[in-house]
């Protein structure tokens, strides 16, 4: 079945996907752009700044399965729409943080932060869960690393205009800037995205097609009508006894690594390690950024065409995954120049091959089991996000040890090798597994 260009609602829901992982995403980059005024100005240490720059994946973490467990209860559109509403709500609060005093601000900015992170908890799952719902198999890498590379243009885009915002006015117009946005986009979403089988735009043929295809539209509706009545302890062991599945977790753990560091310590190691400006840094950090978002759509129109070519889902899916992050380990050439293009270039060839990678999301929507899609994407993100906390804290011990990135960049690197060594030793064959695979 062939569709004309009026047929094509999903590519609304993707797009629609797109701008709320950019705006995720930068809402989390914010105090990474700010974070050396800011610790000037509210005296923080060094090991002070790891700690607030991590109260985001806490939060972020501890709320996946929680969140997961929403979006199979009621549906991904509506619970979306909550959590964009309230992480841009606070963080909008984080820019009245310095009217707090110098005592109480470190505390007062770990919670707000903390409170954003319990917010945007669900978004990636209701990603996975939409794009499941929304897209056949053959097309399901490119939606996944379209919504993905709004990590890329997070950076490539609000990067240089966070550091245009703190150089002019100020640090607190970031955060004004970035609530607002948020807020526009949780009215646009409200009447734009549905489920398939809900949406006033979407054709039955488009429906018929996708549903032919390996979408699965019916699981995103907005009251489900089958709910899953396994305790969520037994459920999640179940998933945990899954070889398949506890290896792809373990990648998601080693390309999160590497999304963090770019997240809160990279325009961090620009200014300070390679003596640039903030706003230099803040431009700097979008020439890598837009080649991660290039990787990202190469990897997922890659990943689909080699389906469409007849390769197996496996090797389609992981052969863009294990190159793209044996590229990424190319930012350790970083530790032995010193001229800044070539750093520059490094890190750009660094961030493609994370990109290029980056199809984690696709193999959940390949591999859950229907009725608990929100569960398995919120389990996925839980470990994979562990790195969130685990990342800046360690970076900044390592800086406090060595005074130096250059142990930091090996660290990264290691993760990118596991995420290698997972999907080459551990993972196997990928394929969808049912309900019945976890009794």
């Amino acid at each position: 079945m062939q569709l004309t260009r009026f047929h094509h609602t999903r590519y609304l829901i993707l797009g629609m996907l797109f701008l709320a992982t950019t705006l995720n995403q930068a809402d989390r980059a914010t105090l990474a752009i700010v974070g050396t005024p800011l610790e000037k100005s509210l005296g923080l240490s060094t090991v002070g700044l790891g700690y607030v720059f991590s109260a985001h994946a806490w939060a972020y973490v501890l709320g996946q399965i929680p969140g997961g467990r929403l979006l199979d209860r009621f549906g991904a559109s509506r619970v979306y729409l909550w959590s964009i509403a309230l992480w841009s709500l606070f963080t909008l609060a984080q820019a009245g943080i310095g009217w707090v005093g110098a005592s109480w601000a470190t505390v007062t900015l770990f919670a707000m932060r903390f409170l954003m992170g319990l917010a945007e908890s669900p978004a990636f799952p209701a990603n996975g869960r939409l794009t499941t719902a929304w897209f056949p198999t053959a097309e399901r890498g490119f939606a996944s690393a379209a919504f993905t590379s709004g990590d890329y243009l997070a950076s490539g885009l609000f990067a240089p205009l966070m550091g245009w915002l703190t150089h002019v006015y100020s640090w607190h117009m970031v955060f004004i800037v970035m609530g607002v946005l948020g807020i526009l986009l949780a009215v646009l979403w409200k009447f734009t995205v549905h489920a398939p089988d809900n949406h006033p735009w979407v054709s039955a043929r488009e429906v018929e097609y996708i549903t032919a295809h390996g979408a699965l539209p019916a699981m995103d509706r907005e009251k489900q009508s089958v709910q899953d009545d396994v305790p969520l302890w037994r459920r999640l062991r179940q998933l945990l006894s899954q070889r398949m599945l506890v290896g792809v977790y373990l990648g998601q753990f080693g390309i999160t690594t590497l999304t963090y560091f770019f997240l809160t310590w990279f325009p961090v190691y620009l200014v300070q390690a390679r003596h640039m400006s903030i706003l230099k840094a803040g431009f700097m950090t979008a020439l890598p950024a837009l080649c991660g978002l290039a990787g990202g759509l190469l990897g997922g129109s890659f990943s689909d065409w080699l389906i469409r070519r007849g390769h197996s889902l496996t090797f389609s899916r992981k052969l863009p995954i294990v190159t793209g992050m044996l590229l990424s380990t190319v930012m350790l050439a970083c530790n032995y120049v010193d001229n800044q293009t070539l750093i520059i270039a490094c890190m750009g060839i660094a961030f493609f091959g994370k990109g290029l990678g980056a199809l984690g999301w696709a193999v959940v929507a390949d591999t859950s089991p229907g009725e608990i899609t929100g569960l398995c994407g919120g389990l996925f993100n839980t470990i994979g996000n562990i790195a969130g906390i685990t990342t800046p804290i360690i970076i900044g011990y390592i800086l406090q040890a060595t005074g130096s990135f250059n142990g930091a960049l090996v660290f990264v690197c290691a993760s990118a090798a596991l995420t290698v060594f997972c999907y080459l030793f551990v993972v196997g064959p990928i394929k969808r597994l049912t309900l019945a695979d976890l009794h």
